[in-house]
């Protein structure tokens, strides 16, 4: 080759490079969002990863912080406590798609049933697995997680 031609290469090489590079994808925001509340713990709420919501585990206390007295107060505070972290990420029982339940007595199981009922409409049931476990937080009687899916641009909180 030439010498001119090398340069002519080098001059296209170099006019490309630039051209690509003011056409470079700009920088992303992080696409996890940590949806933050008020609590002691240290975990969020619900975290965001795309549009996928993930929501930590809540087991049935009260804003006090104590547990409720029997196993139906617990399983309807875990249940409230689920749908307070999901309207802290933009969702409602209809965006949750898939949840999670660990009992510590699996003789609970149909009466956890009938309270979970009550938070989402009839056929509108998410995916959900309930497994027993030998100990959960606190000494609780359940712990309900649960993932869910929004299409809302995410809002730093």
């Amino acid at each position: 080759m030439t010498r001119s031609v090398v340069r002519m290469l080098a001059v296209a090489t170099a006019a490309l490079a630039s051209a690509f590079g003011a056409y470079a994808a700009p920088a992303q925001e992080s696409v996890i969002h940590y949806v933050t509340g008020e609590s002691k713990y240290p975990f969020s709420p619900a975290v965001r990863a795309g549009n996928t919501v993930y929501l930590s585990g809540q087991i049935g206390a009260g804003a006090s912080g104590g547990l409720g007295k029997d196993f139906e107060t617990q399983a309807h505070l875990a249940m409230d406590n689920v749908m307070s972290a999901a309207k802290l990420a933009g969702m409602g029982p209809e965006n949750i798609a898939k949840c999670t339940v660990m009992l510590a007595d699996m003789k609970n199981w149909e009466a956890f049933n009938e309270i979970y009922r009550s938070y989402f409409k009839a056929g509108k049931f998410p995916a959900r697995s309930a497994f027993g476990v030998t100990g959960l937080a606190l000494g609780a009687a359940l712990e309900v997680e649960c993932i869910g899916y929004v299409t809302t641009p995410a809002v730093s909180r």
